[in-house]
């Protein structure tokens, strides 16, 4: 009798092992902590270099939650919860949310990708993104352009998304994604975007395109984006406000060794836009972006950008002549191991027009003049 309870402890045991092997929970994060210096900055009506501690100058400091559960016949059920915050002093970014950076579920597929729905990422940052200086494993933050005009930096989320996202055929890659308005007026505030990429041994290659309709909203703030977030997330980044933006990009890198050299463009366009007094006008900006990374060591890598932004406004109530900046950046990283390491960055921005000043992504403020520098030194630890 003393046989039993034993036999159906052991059963206990392999129902709850199965179990476990079928789904997963990860708790994962970076942690990125630096000390920047700004040589020009007009701020609360005073001027002159700015030094502050920052939080997620290359990669926006974060925590989450990824789990998978499988639910047989090769599909699964998957979630990702992620909370950006501040590490300097603790506070929540992306406008105070609890899981701000990205939240949502979904199903994926072996054979037939993923569907997931919540707050997510557009297509642009998806797929063209990872070629330029912004890529996650780049200078992202830093090496924005300027305003994060065409929003490869992912200064907005879209709320209330609908996202496919196709498995990987032969190297090519593709997907789409609708954000909702959530009102009664449906094309008030929502976004709707598509991408694809290829890579075929040292080449990759990629496009995207979002538009965003009635994100100056002043009725709707709760559709597929939220206008005050990226002032209020305190990591730099400028979203502005229009009747429609639209904004299209490609992108190739080439691996030659050790070394990657790519080439990004990118066209936004902001019509109605009132933050550049253009209720009736439109502005754009086209962005030409030239970048290369090199590994000299596992440990030690080094890489540059040099971004060529050409603006044109179109009855602008604001701005007489048409915006130009050109931005270069470098940065060097040091390895202590996968998971932490310590870099060096450098930026220099220019503008050129009559009463443009230049704005650095981070730097703290614009410059007040045309010309701002900006070098920070960091640590990153990922868990």
């Amino acid at each position: 009798m003393k046989r039993i309870p034993a036999a159906v402890a052991v059963l206990g045991a392999l129902v709850a092992s199965t179990a476990h092997a079928q789904s997963s929970v990860t708790l994962y994060g970076i942690i990125d902590a630096g000390l920047m210096y700004t040589n020009n900055v007009q701020k609360s009506g005073t001027r002159g270099p700015l030094w502050q501690a920052t939080s997620g100058t290359i990669n926006g400091s974060r925590f989450g939650l990824r789990g998978a559960e499988d639910l047989g016949g090769g599909y699964k059920a998957i979630f990702v919860l992620e909370n950006g915050f501040n590490v300097q002093n603790g506070n929540l970014g992306q406008h105070s949310r609890l899981f701000g950076r990205q939240a949502y579920v979904g199903l994926a597929s072996s054979n037939y990708g993923q569907i997931t729905l919540g707050r997510q990422y557009d297509s642009l940052v998806d797929f063209v993104a990872p070629l330029s200086g912004t890529a996650g494993t780049f200078g992202d933050t830093g090496f924005a352009h300027p305003f994060d005009n065409d929003n490869l930096n992912h200064s907005v989320r879209m709320s209330n998304a609908v996202k496919y996202t196709s498995t990987n055929y032969a190297g090519f890659k593709f997907g789409a994604l609708y954000a909702f308005s959530n009102s009664t007026d449906f094309a008030m505030n929502r976004a709707y975007s598509a991408g694809a990429s290829y890579q075929w041994g040292p080449l990759n290659v990629a496009a995207g395109y979002l538009q965003i309709n009635g994100s100056n909203s002043a009725t709707n703030t709760g559709g597929a984006i939220d206008t005050a977030e990226s002032s209020a997330n305190g990591v730099g980044g400028f979203q502005v406000g229009a009747g429609v933006q639209r904004v299209i990009g490609a992108g190739i890198n080439y691996a030659f060794g050790p070394a990657v050299v790519g080439f990004v463009y990118t066209n936004s366009h902001y019509q109605q836009s009132a933050a550049f007094g253009m209720t009736n006008g439109s502005m754009r900006f086209d962005n030409y972006e030239l970048n290369a990374k090199y590994a000299f060591t596992p440990a030690i890598s080094f890489g540059i950008t040099d971004t060529y932004t050409d603006g044109h406004t179109s009855g602008s109530r604001t701005f007489g002549t048409d915006p130009k900046f050109n931005q270069v950046n470098a940065q060097a990283v040091y390895a202590f191991s996968k998971r932490t390491d310590v870099y060096a960055e450098a930026m220099y921005q220019h503008a050129i027009g009559h009463g443009y000043v230049a704005f650095i992504n981070t730097s703290g403020g614009a410059s007040s003049t045309a010309n701002q520098v900006v070098a920070t030194i960091g640590m990153r630890h990922r868990f």
